[in-house]
């Protein structure tokens, strides 16, 4: 191909990576409009999923390293959504907990993505849904991400990926 040729239709990695920038800011700001953030509903969620879980287990439930996710519990704990506390049986690792502020947060930031799944449906068959999570699948291992295809996250919906 010469330097003057352009492909015939944008490359499927371009317009997935332009799509999935639009469907994340939509999403951040329905996450901040119900008063939170992506990385405090993974946390807030995993601790549903897994209540009592230690820093080590929610980061890698969350998808993150373990720096970035003390970086979010202090923010979090200071903000009164959620307590730590030594565990009785290992001394070296917390028990991550959520608040009644947290647990008030985590409804609130579930009713936003449900909501915002719900919008993101509109107009697509459950068949077609399927379809789509199968097809972000096979592009997910064809990048060399096995295992990131579909189903990956805490249950179905928005429930969804795990953070970066």
């Amino acid at each position: 191909m010469s330097s003057k040729q352009v492909p015939a239709s944008v490359p499927i990695g371009l317009h997935l990576t332009r799509v999935a920038r639009v469907v994340g800011r939509a999403f951040d700001d329905a996450l901040a409009e119900a008063g939170g953030s992506l990385p405090m509903w993974l946390v807030l969620l995993n601790l549903k999923v897994n209540p009592g879980a230690n820093q080590r287990e929610l980061a890698e439930a969350v998808g993150v390293r373990e720096a970035t996710l003390t970086s979010h519990l202090n923010t979090m704990e200071q903000a009164g959504l959620l307590t730590r506390r030594r565990d009785p049986g290992n001394r070296r690792t917390h028990i991550v907990e959520a608040s009644d502020a947290g647990d008030a947060l985590f409804l609130r930031l579930r009713d936003a993505a449900v909501s915002f799944d719900r919008r993101l449906r509109h107009g697509l068959s459950a068949p077609e849904v399927e379809r789509l999570r199968v097809l972000l699948g096979r592009l997910a291992d064809n990048a060399g991400g096995a295992g990131a295809g579909a189903g990956d996250g805490p249950g179905p919906g928005p429930l969804g990926p795990k953070a970066r």
